[in-house]
């Protein structure tokens, strides 16, 4: 390893960097993107701006050895295109994933629905400018679902799948109903690892919280620790436990804001590096692996305070 003003550049003879071993567990580190735009133009953090972007996603390999693939959210991916992030990356990398919007019963883009089953949307429900779930038939949301998981399977036979990710909107609260979906949802990944992102606060306060992690590791559902603003209506509540074999942790920044729209740019400084790395560690020692993912997509921010963060667990 070497010294880097960041921290420590990571790379070993495989092209990839290597996951930090903490008491036993593997510690892997990444960023929402290695593609951003504003990454790409104005961070600082690629050797060239005129590489491609083939070029770039090895650079990124040789110094994080995790990658959250954020637009799969917006748009489902295809085998094809998963076979592609496989040929792209060295045996070692490893991708979170987070799962489409239609999956999780968010907004999504009508467009991101295959043709094929375009016909299966419900007539009354087919002029708005956003598609959920309960437009579907049954049978079509079923295929959704297959078609998302087998589109997976090249990332997971190369042993590049992390974690499924499972974003919820805000208005998925704790109840019969939403929980019994989380159940269904688990079993139609049941060959992946999987972890929800709750947008509601109400699954994390008071003797909830502890309701919801003890359910959630009964049924082997990872939870996503968020990193955020602790005031303000976007506030999360600053809950770190592992539930399954893999600890997630989103660092998204820690502005306190009372209006919308999100502030950007936040870049963490040392101090709250110092008090990640801290957190990190004590994942560490209950569960088998802890993945860090900066999403505070900001020029080279995420990649930097990924970088500095990764040499911080090293040295402690």
């Amino acid at each position: 390893m070497t010294e880097t003003l960041l921290g420590l550049a990571f790379v070993d003879e495989s092209g990839v960097a290597p996951a930090i071993d903490v008491d036993g567990s593997r510690f892997r580190w990444g960023t929402s993107s290695w593609a951003d735009q504003g990454l790409v133009r104005d961070g600082g953090f690629y050797p060239r701006k005129t590489m491609t972007a083939t070029e770039r996603l090895a650079y990124y390999c040789s110094q994080m050895p995790l990658a959250e693939i954020a637009t799969t959210y917006r748009f489902p991916p295809t085998p094809d295109l998963a076979r592609q992030w496989v040929a792209r990356t060295p045996a070692g990398f490893c991708f979170d994933v987070r799962a489409w919007s239609l999956l999780t019963e968010a907004p999504t883009l009508p467009d991101s629905l295959w043709e094929d089953l375009q016909v299966e949307v419900r007539p009354e429900t087919r002029h708005r400018r956003r598609l959920y779930s309960s437009h579907l038939s049954g049978d079509a949301l079923e295929e959704c679902w297959l078609r998302f998981e087998h589109a997976l399977r090249p990332l997971d036979n190369s042993g590049r799948l992390g974690v499924v990710i499972l974003q919820f909107p805000s208005w998925f609260t704790p109840k019969a109903e939403t929980r019994a979906a989380l159940v269904k949802a688990r079993n139609r990944l049941a060959d992946y690892r999987v972890a929800v992102d709750f947008r509601s606060s109400k699954w994390l306060v008071g003797a909830q919280c502890e309701d919801t992690l003890e359910w959630l590791e009964s049924h082997d559902i990872g939870f996503v620790c968020t990193d955020g603003p602790m005031a303000g209506p976007r506030a999360v509540p600053p809950v770190i436990a592992a539930t399954s074999d893999t600890a997630l942790v989103r660092f998204v920044g820690r502005r306190a804001i009372d209006s919308d729209p999100w502030p950007w740019p936040y870049r963490y400084s040392d101090p709250e590096l110092i008090d990640a790395a801290v957190r990190v560690r004590e994942l560490a020692a209950s569960t088998s692996e802890v993945h860090v993912i900066m999403d505070n997509t900001w020029q080279g921010d995420a990649v930097d305070n990924a970088l500095t963060l990764a040499s911080l667990v090293a040295a402690s």
